[in-house]
């Protein structure tokens, strides 16, 4: 890999920009406890019905497939709200990477961001490397399994300040799963470079596998506190720092 062939930078955040820990103890508790009084207070909003019809959908899949969701009861807004907060807690519970969840959580987590109870977390080293990779022209973008709206209010809202300033798109499981090469492929075209053109930078070795396999370069985040594989394919770093130093 030389810095004269790669013209984009793509991150995943959790455990790459951003430390897992944020994502767990912080962001994920608030969903839980901000659901129930958010799906009241919004429960005819058309985007949120949206998300809870493609949440009754995931939930009949599961029944089919035998995951033993808890059971959805339908009537008033009060009885299909109970069964919202207890789906999406349930969906949790299991890390599930569902797109009606990202989309809920993101929409939740605006109102904790806007009203200052949020504030995004990023590795010391994040900001100094957009600062230097803009100056050299390249381009950053986020991939991530959270929604875009959610990686938004998460680079605008940091502890460091705006971020999104830096960045250049960002890019949500819409594009396909983050261990599927297809998805890559996707974005490679949605950013207009070559697949060979693009370093794509994350924690998750399935993930920079997919990535491989579709063209790109890649490099395998090893922060502080995770498990550093025993062998890898992909160049290892700790820090972006290293990365066109």
């Amino acid at each position: 890999m030389t810095e004269e062939n790669v013209r984009a930078i793509l991150l995943d955040i959790e455990g790459t920009t951003t430390p897992i820990e944020f994502v767990y103890e912080v962001l994920f508790p608030y969903a839980r406890r901000e659901v129930r009084e958010f799906v009241r207070q919004n429960y005819h909003e058309a985007d949120l019905q949206s998300d809870i019809f493609a949440l009754k959908a995931e939930h009949q899949s599961d029944i089919e497939q035998s995951h033993q969701p808890p059971a959805w009861l339908e009537g008033s807004p009060d009885v299909e709200t109970e069964s919202v907060v207890h789906y999406v807690s349930w969906l949790m519970d299991q890390d599930r990477k569902s797109k009606a969840l990202k989309s809920l959580q993101g929409k939740i987590w605006k109102g904790g961001y806007l009203g200052g109870s949020l504030k995004g977390q990023v590795y010391p080293d994040v900001v100094p490397a957009f600062k230097r990779w803009r100056n050299r022209e390249r381009s950053i973008y986020i991939f991530s399994s959270g929604s875009v709206l959610a990686q938004k209010l998460l680079f605008a809202h940091t502890t460091e300040g705006d971020l999104t300033n830096y960045l250049s798109g960002y890019f949500d499981t819409a594009m396909g799963a983050k261990t599927d090469a297809s998805s890559y492929r996707a974005i490679a075209d949605r950013i207009g470079s070559l697949p060979a053109e693009i370093l794509f930078v994350s924690d998750v070795i399935p993930e920079l596998d997919a990535a491989r396999t579709a063209g790109m370069e890649t490099v395998l985040c090893v922060r502080p506190g995770s498990l550093e594989p025993k062998s890898s394919q992909h160049q290892i770093i700790r820090t972006f720092g290293v990365i066109f130093s």
